[in-house]
């Protein structure tokens, strides 16, 4: 495939900036991209411009998944900033470790193969050194992202049963009926902990089902990883149904982010893991990964990994950093009991526990997308269609108009 000539490009700029070349511009040649169509708008950025655009002071912007402060400002965390300095005076350990937590065995006592990974997702459309099929199971509804990655890796798109709206909770016996009769060999994408989009998570007694369940189906259980910390401020009882699994003797695949626990969004930094059978096996996984990465973003940015190489890897700041990561989910769960609490005071007489009863940073407000469109019209309340809202952007001084809001459009 030819490339477009750089001097092509720059005349069009020049053109752009300088209306005199704008009529020897356009007596070239057609520009290659005349017939490129415009794509569609993804929902999450397009309810940040339209936030942005809104000129309301009471607006609020309820549909990112990034950690905000009670001034619903970025928040840089001082653990990270201390290891940004440990970094500038070449004070940091090497590697990134993939997992976090003491109580139970670290993942790094299995045997396990590796790599650091800039984005969550990992392409599978090299499947002929691995043993699953094309088909890969979705959990009804979840992120939205999920459907174009395995769409575009070639996978054939499934589905199960997870979200009750009737209960806005855990559909249990729907999801055991649906995962029992998935095939052999397929792809089972599991939520580890707090659920995106839903914060609804199975109990323990639930996950140690589904795990006989998959272990029984001989299914390739793919753990999604993204939120450990904020489902309940604590990260060994977060990684708690992955390290169940494998204790199961359930060979887990297992994507991880710290774009959110380590406020690191920009920094495009997490994990990757598969658990082998020994030390030999994770060795010849790990070289087909290597040749799937080279093609792909060959080596990650260094700057985020070593940025959680050092937290991890330095007793005093890990310390701090989990404390700091409790704090933000305990700011979480204050903000649903007191959305909950607002609520009742405006005299809504609906039943909102779903919002108290759901964990992480998400919550599924129940609301309908006629509901969501007057918070928008009406409030400049925005939020995605579903009724999702990052309860991240809640805060003590804006949870009363959102209380107030919504009891308008659902009395």
């Amino acid at each position: 495939m030819a490339l477009l000539h750089s001097g092509r490009v720059l005349s069009g700029i020049a053109a752009a900036f300088h209306p005199g070349l704008a009529a020897a511009a356009s007596a070239r040649a057609s520009s290659w991209w005349t017939h490129v169509e415009m794509g569609p708008p993804d929902p999450i950025p397009g309810v940040t411009e339209a936030f942005k655009r809104d000129t309301n002071s009471k607006k609020m912007n309820l549909g990112v998944g990034a950690y905000r402060d009670d001034s619903a400002k970025p928040y840089v965390l001082p653990s990270v900033r201390k290891a940004e300095a440990q970094i500038a005076a070449k004070k940091f350990g090497q590697g990134i470790p993939t997992h976090w937590g003491t109580e139970q065995r670290s993942l790094e006592e299995w045997p396990v193969c590796h790599c650091a990974d800039h984005f969550w997702n990992w392409s599978l459309k090299d499947r002929s050194q691995f043993s699953f099929s094309r088909d890969v199971f979705l959990p009804k509804p979840t992120w939205g992202n999920h459907t174009p990655i395995f769409r575009d890796a070639g996978m054939q798109l499934q589905g199960y049963r997870y979200y009750d709206p009737k209960t806005c909770g855990f559909d249990f016996t729907g999801a055991m009926e649906d995962i029992s009769k998935i095939p052999e060999q397929s792809v089972l994408l599991l939520h580890a902990c707090a659920h995106n989009p839903t914060g609804v998570d199975p109990r323990p007694e639930q996950w140690k089902e589904i795990a006989t369940v998959v272990k029984k189906r001989n299914l390739f259980a793919f753990f999604d990883m993204a939120y450990q910390g904020f489902a309940s401020g604590d990260g060994d009882k977060d990684a708690w149904a992955v390290r169940h699994f494998i204790e199961q003797g359930i060979n887990v695949c297992l994507c991880q982010s710290y774009a959110k626990n380590m406020g690191l969004y920009g920094e495009r930094v997490g994990a990757f893991t598969m658990v082998c059978k020994d030390a030999d096996e994770a060795k010849r996984v790990e070289s087909q990964l290597k040749i799937l990465i080279r093609p792909m973003y060959s080596n990650p940015p260094l700057n985020g990994a070593r940025i959680a190489a050092a937290i991890l890897n330095t007793p005093d700041l890990r310390k701090q950093w989990l404390q700091e990561v409790k704090g933000m989910a305990d700011r979480i769960i204050g903000m649903r009991t007191q959305l909950v609490s607002n609520l009742k005071k405006e005299g809504s007489t609906h039943n909102w526990q779903h919002i108290t009863d759901q964990i992480g940073m998400f919550c599924f407000t129940g609301l309908k997308p006629e509901q969501v469109e007057r918070l928008t019209k009406e409030f400049s309340i925005y939020m995605t269609k579903d009724g999702r809202i990052s309860v991240a952007g809640v805060t003590s001084g804006n949870v009363g108009y959102l209380a107030h809001a919504i009891h308008q459009v659902t009395k």
